[in-house]
This record gives C-alpha cells, structure tokens and sequence, in this order.
C-alpha cells in the first residue's frame, strides 16, 4: 500500500518548483493562479529569491504548499493514494491532493495560516531547538519540569526515534536545552525559526485561523488522512476540520503517525515536495524492515 507524505516548513530552497514551472503546462497554470490568489508573484521569490527572502513564514508556507501540492497534482494516474500524511503545514498540503480541500481553498487557507503565525510569533519572541539522542519520555520530564512559573517549553515536533523538537518561549527553551544536556542528549540545537510553533503560545495564531477554517467547505478525501494531532486515520470532514484547527498548539505526532501508517499495512512511502527530510525520519522509524520503500517525487 502507498502512503504520500508532505514536507513542512523548513524545506524550502531557492529554485523550487522551477523545473515543474517550465516543464510541464499544467503546473504552469497552477503557479500563475496563485500568483493571482495570493497578489505577488511568488514563483519570482521560490525561483530566484535570497534564502533570506524565503525563509519569511508568509513566503515559506505556501511557498512549500505550491510546490507539494503542484508536484502530486501534476503526477496524473501515477498518484493513487492508500492514505496520506503531512508533517505540520504539510497536512493542508496532504488534504489538497487527496481531493478534501479545493487548491485554491488550501492555498489561501495555507497564506492566512502563515500571516496568523508570524504574526503570534512577533508579538511573542519565541522559538524551538532539536534535542537529539535521547528517549521521547526524558525529554517530556524535563520541559514539565521547566514549563512553570511563566516559562513555556513544550515538545513540539516527535519527528523520529531519537529525534524531538521543543517549542516555547526562548529563556525556557535555553534553561531546557541545558538540562538536557546534562541528562546526556547528544545535541541540543536551536532551530532557525522566528517563533514556537505547535505550543500554547500560537494560540493567538489558532484562534485567527479557527475562523478561516469554519468558513471553508471540506470534503470526504479520497482515502484516509492521518493527522498530526492524534496520529490517527480520518476521514469525516468535520473531524479533519477539528483537528487542523488544533494542531497549530498541540505537538507533530509524526512518528506514531508513521506507525500507526505501518500497522495499516503501508508498504511504501513516497515524499511530495522539496527536500527529503521526511524521508529521512522515515527511515529511522521503520529502521530494519526491509520491505519498505521510501522514496521522493
């Protein structure tokens, strides 16, 4: 069975989508149309753009959904989902390609999402750092630990076996990220990120977004999605619609999710979009079965 995933922020790279743009018609009309939705020419900044430029949430966020989406859309009969997943923004990515959400519904949900968090992290100096090499539970122990009297450290992203990221306020990440280190992790790395995503402090985020969501028709997707927030398949359109709405505070479960696709019966994995991180956490979670396959489009 085939499981399609999608890339989040941070997998931008200057360039992207270009040779889809000048290759293929109907990508081509794709990205003109929303460079028509969004009011900028987006494909200018993902085509030529700085890293700086791109790095920009606003730009980033539908930057990577455009060339996910773009990248399945355009695959024709080659794209037969079992299910479907993505890794934080990479979930409106997933909900497009599965056919429970219009392109353009998505894309301007994917803008108001981006606007809504740099907004919330503007008002709030915030960020996140990886904590590598230690158990999921030690990590949880001590940002409970650090998370009190005002300080917000949370575990955001569970990306992979050994791989977690925590997301708060920045004294708290930094008081964590030393206890961390005395507990044994073998990295404790801030992440070049604007704010903390996926913890209590995107609520005002959440809230903007809460709105945009309601408003929008979703659809039954042609196969199941698994989602972030509880790791689990969905295919009711109102419960896809709670569950995104949630998942701006609540924590990436992208590794039970991963399992749980496992345990489902996916057999391989194929990546949608730029980059090929999810590949490689992937890869670390189905670590030593052989009959998977992971590869990217």
């Amino acid at each position: 069975m085939k499981a399609f995933v999608f890339p989040g922020q941070g997998a931008q790279f200057t360039g992207m989508g270009k040779d889809l743009y000048k290759n293929n018609p109907e990508a081509k009309a794709l990205f003109e149309k929303a460079n028509e939705i969004l009011g900028f020419r987006i494909t200018d900044i993902m085509f030529e753009g700085t890293a700086e430029e791109l790095k920009q949430t606003r730009v980033t966020q539908p930057a990577v959904f455009l060339h996910s989406v773009i990248s399945a859309l355009t695959m024709g009969e080659t794209f037969q989902p079992d299910m479907v997943g993505g890794h934080s923004l990479g979930e409106f990515s997933a909900l497009v390609a599965a056919g429970a959400l219009d392109f353009e519904d998505g894309l301007r949900l994917v803008y108001a999402r981006a606007q809504a968090m740099q907004k919330a992290c503007e008002a709030a100096p915030s960020t996140m750092a990886a904590i590598i090499g230690l158990p999921d539970n030690v990590v949880e122990d001590i940002c409970n630990q650090v998370n009190q009297n005002g300080n917000i450290v949370v575990p955001a992203n569970y990306n992979c076996p050994g791989q977690l990221v925590i997301s708060g306020n920045i004294e708290a990440v930094n008081a964590a990220c030393a206890r961390l280190k005395e507990a044994g992790a073998k990295r404790a790395l801030p992440l070049p990120v604007s704010g903390a995503f996926h913890s209590p402090l995107m609520q005002p985020a959440k809230d903007q977004l809460q709105e945009a969501i309601e408003k929008t028709e979703f659809k039954t997707p042609r196969c199941p999605i698994y989602q972030n927030v509880d790791a689990q398949p969905h295919l009711d359109a109102n419960e896809i619609k709670q569950n995104l709405i949630a998942q701006l505070t609540a924590s990436v479960r992208w590794t039970q999710e991963v399992q749980n696709m496992l345990v489902a019966g996916a057999t391989e994995f194929i990546e949608c979009g730029p980059g090929k991180a999810l590949q490689g956490m992937i890869g670390k979670i189905v670590h030593g079965q052989e009959n998977i396959l992971i590869q990217g489009i």
